[in-house]
């Protein structure tokens, strides 16, 4: 892979007319019937997930603890599923990463030149050398957590920041601060932000700060953020992101995907699992819809 990410994503992106993201968080608690708890089970039911997406996603997103919990098995099992997915499609990593340099370098072996990620997320509270190791490949990007989508995201994100006039920011919450700062990291179009759709106050601000970072918007579905929102103020408004199809935006849809093939089937729909699932992943990208 040597073109930039952002140029990859936006070909994907106008291929599917759809910035649905499918996220692959496979819970051995909640598996159809006839998958077993297990790793197998849990393997099969995830390469069913992205078997039902290629048609229809922009994007892929595994999420890494559910692979980890099974130790190097599971690892091998992710690294069986990223072989599925072909080179055109943008496989995003949902790993949190984000250290001291030297083991953030290490981080981007393991998750760019071994597992093959496209793009990752990051953690920013180590600050911007934390980051440095994940976002200097221009095939590469990090996606940063800004403002989460879970309840509890304004326990730290929401905190007062005193302002800092040498460098010309005010008195905001964290995650404006985080949004500000994300805006100069990197060598450009290598980082952008993660904004949950719980949060579509927040959202619309940091749109204004950062007009030009991409955006991996989660929240949608299960959690109870809607759409809309994402659509007017997920497109970046400036470069780098902005231009290509979606400007950018990724929405991310996991359990109101896999659940879809859970319990009985609603009537007159299909029985398959698989075809339950393909069902549900048309259905968001319709939703999610960026281009006629």
């Amino acid at each position: 892979m040597t073109a930039p990410y952002l140029q990859r994503l936006a070909a994907r992106t106008a291929a599917t007319r759809t910035v649905l993201c499918v996220g692959v968080d496979p819970d051995p608690g909640a598996l159809p019937t006839g998958f077993e708890p297990t790793l197998q089970g849990i393997e099969a039911f995830s390469r069913m997930i992205v078997e039902a997406s290629l048609p229809y996603a922009a994007a892929v997103k595994p999420n890494l603890a559910f692979f980890e919990a099974h130790g190097s098995a599971g690892v091998a099992a992710l690294e069986r599923l990223r072989a599925m997915v072909p080179d055109h499609v943008p496989f995003i990593v949902d790993a949190k990463r984000g250290d001291i340099g030297s083991t953030a370098a290490r981080q981007a072996v393991a998750l760019y030149d071994v597992l093959g990620a496209d793009a990752v997320t990051v953690n920013p509270y180590l600050g911007a050398e934390a980051i440095a190791p994940l976002i200097e490949r221009a095939d590469r990007f990090a996606y940063v957590l800004c403002r989460t989508s879970n309840p509890g995201a304004g326990e730290l994100q929401g905190l007062p920041v005193a302002p800092d006039p040498d460098a010309g920011h005010p008195a905001e919450p964290l995650w404006a601060r985080v949004a500000r700062l994300v805006t100069a990291w990197g060598p450009g179009g290598t980082v952008g932000l993660v904004v949950g759709a719980t949060a579509p106050s927040e959202m619309a601000s940091i749109r204004t700060l950062a007009p030009g970072l991409a955006f991996l918007v989660p929240g949608v579905g299960a959690q109870g953020g809607e759409v809309a929102p994402a659509l007017v103020h997920g497109p970046a408004t400036a470069p780098p992101a902005a231009g290509g199809a979606g400007g950018g935006l990724l929405v991310n849809v996991s359990r109101g995907i896999a659940q879809a093939a859970l319990g009985a089937p609603p009537a007159g729909g299909p029985t398959d699992p698989a075809e339950r699932l393909a069902e549900a992943v048309a259905g968001w990208a319709a939703s999610l819809a960026v281009l006629p």
